[in-house]
């Protein structure tokens, strides 16, 4: 089965969503890195904990205290991070 493509039909519906899909990227890129930057927090600082327990035979106390407070710092920075885009996306619209 052959498909006729109408290009110039297709041109204009990506003009118009593209610019739309660009509007909406730009909204939501801010956002887009919080999920990775709170769980490299959280991760890196297991490991840090395992390898601290490691090293001064103390486990599992490094790695549970490390691990609570990456979780802690995580999401101090990411509640702080959403209100402060907030506040400008806010003063934008004004």
């Amino acid at each position: 089965m052959k498909v006729k493509v109408q290009w110039k039909k297709m041109k204009k519906g990506i003009d118009k969503n593209g610019v739309e899909l660009k509007n909406s990227f730009q909204q939501a890129g801010p956002y887009l890195g919080l999920g990775v930057q709170f769980a490299a927090t959280l991760v890196l600082l297991i490991f840090l904990g395992s390898w601290l327990d490691g090293k001064f035979d103390s486990s599992p106390w490094f790695t549970v205290c490390l691990g609570l407070f990456g979780g802690f710092a995580g999401t101090y920075n990411l509640i702080k991070t959403t209100i402060d885009l907030g506040k400008k996306q806010d003063a934008e619209k004004k």
